[in-house]
């Protein structure tokens, strides 16, 4: 007998990941089944478990893929079918998001279920765009109404009159078509012709591009800026407070889509310090860990221990907790080759030193990933005679291909970055599983490479490398990524 499951209709935030709630991004590491839409983004999905199914229920204008009556009847079986579900929808799910009909169907067949609110796009592409949707001398009321509905002619049927009047600031959602008629349907209620407007395209995300205007001329500059949907239109003397770029748009990498390979499952401290000034970083291809069992006894014995990444490190701790091992029955040194696990010792209460200052007049433990396995002359090379345990493998999540290959769909990456000459092995295999070659997906990308060794990789891989940067570190890629913004301004 089947077990029911439970279903989680989320609010995924206009855009940006990070405006996701904590809990939504709860529900969505425990899902097996997400159902989502066109608008969500990809990135989203990266925090999905490996096996999770994802599920496309995207709409296009004139091209449903999935009618509503069907996402319903999936979200019922896939719960019937014992599954934690979720429906990942745009913004708020309460907001023009159909979630009462999904609720509904849910409801009829006893099927338990939460509803997670989100950041709505009328007050998150606003605040985006340097505009609060209420304000003590612009604005005391603010109304969220749609900008199409499902008339033949898709123009929004609504009290006009007491919207033009009563209303002090008014979001549209999806109203770019309509822009026209909804202007002068506004003025000829009782709006000024000068009310300040706002058309926010692409609100939160890198691609943001906001148009002003007012209800007089909004139409034509909408139509010079090639803006088209998705878009808030914000009307209201709000609106004028917009008198230059936002806080967001000066972030000092806003605009920038890159892609960071990546050769593990750790994220990068280089991806996180590259969000902070505003870039969208995706760390591709995604990997998860497999542990291998450490014989406890090796690690008792042992007179210096080498962790060759974090996740050596996290097993070795692992399996004394599982050993019941105390870390003090451990007389070894403890040696790190990076600062990530250098950090992660000192999180257990140890220290260690670097994997330079490894003695080869005593007895050497390695602890590493199965990679290097097959890298021993490596290994002996540098270290000396040694003993080497496998502590884990890395397995690629086939989910970051279609991600990925999204995100070059919708043309929103513009750089790749190779901090190794591994990530270029990563990224270039991934993207052959794609059916793709390195030219295909890099042809249209600048390639920066963190040194003379990632540069030799990428070259002999078929990439174009735009620039080698001669400090294998964040703060030198930032500085190369503002660099090179600064001489594309000046070209414009």
């Amino acid at each position: 007998m089947l077990t029911k499951g439970y279903v989680y209709l989320v609010g995924a935030g206009p855009g940006d990941i990070g405006l996701l709630t904590v809990k939504g991004k709860e529900c969505l590491e425990k899902a097996d089944v997400v159902l989502f839409d066109r608008l969500i983004n990809p990135l989203l999905l990266e925090w999905t478990k490996p096996n999770c199914e994802h599920v496309y229920c995207g709409k296009l204008p004139k091209r449903h893929l999935l009618r509503q009556e069907v996402i319903n009847e999936r979200l019922v079986e896939y719960a019937k079918a014992g599954k934690v579900v979720v429906r990942l929808k745009g913004g708020d799910p309460s907001v023009f998001g159909r979630v009462g009909e999904e609720a509904a169907a849910l409801e009829q067949e006893h099927i338990g279920y939460e509803i997670i609110p989100g950041i709505t796009a009328g007050i998150g592409a606003a605040t985006y765009a340097g505009v609060s949707v209420t304000h003590r001398d612009h604005g005391a009321s603010f109304a969220m109404v749609t900008g199409h509905d499902k008339s033949d002619k898709g123009e929004p049927l609504i009290d006009w009159k007491a919207l033009a009047t009563g209303i002090d600031t008014i979001a549209f959602y999806m109203g770019v078509k309509n822009l026209a008629y909804i202007s002068q349907q506004l003025v000829k209620h009782g709006k000024s012709s000068d009310t300040p407007v706002l058309v926010i395209q692409w609100g939160t995300l890198g691609a943001q591009k906001t148009v002003s205007g007012t209800l007089e001329t909004i139409q034509d500059r909408v139509s010079e800026a090639k803006v088209t949907n998705p878009a808030i239109t914000l009307v209201g003397e709000v609106a004028s407070l917009r008198t230059g770029p936002s806080w967001f748009e000066q972030k000092a990498l806003f605009g920038e889509q890159i892609v960071l390979g990546r050769t593990s499952s750790d994220e990068s401290e280089i991806g996180s310090q590259l969000r902070q000034v505003g870039a969208e970083v995706f760390e591709f291809p995604r990997y998860t860990t497999e542990r291998y069992a450490i014989p406890s006894t090796e690690l008792v014995k042992a007179q210096q221990i080498l962790f060759l990444s974090p996740q050596s490190v996290k097993s070795f701790f692992q399996t004394l907790k599982e050993h019941q091992l105390d870390i003090r029955q451990c007389q070894a040194t403890f040696y790190t080759v990076s600062h990530k696990s250098k950090k992660m010792v000192e999180e257990h209460g140890c220290h260690s030193r670097s994997a330079n200052d490894v003695s080869l007049s005593e007895d050497l433990l390695i602890v590493g990933e199965e990679k290097w396995a097959d890298k021993q002359t490596e290994l002996v090379n540098r270290w000396g005679e040694h003993q080497l345990i496998i502590s884990h493998r890395e397995v690629l999540v086939s989910q970051s291909l279609s991600t990925c290959e999204r995100l070059f769909d919708e043309d929103r990456l513009k750089t790749i970055v190779f901090p190794n000459a591994d990530s270029v092995r990563t990224v270039t295999e991934s993207f052959a599983k794609m059916g793709r070659t390195a030219f295909e997906h890099a042809k249209d990308m600048s390639v920066i490479c963190f040194g003379p060794a990632s540069y030799e990789a990428a070259r002999q891989a078929g990439y174009q490398v735009g620039a080698v940067l001669e400090s294998p570190s964040a703060k030198a890629l930032i500085e190369q990524l503002i660099y090179r913004k600064k001489k594309e301004g000046e070209k414009v």
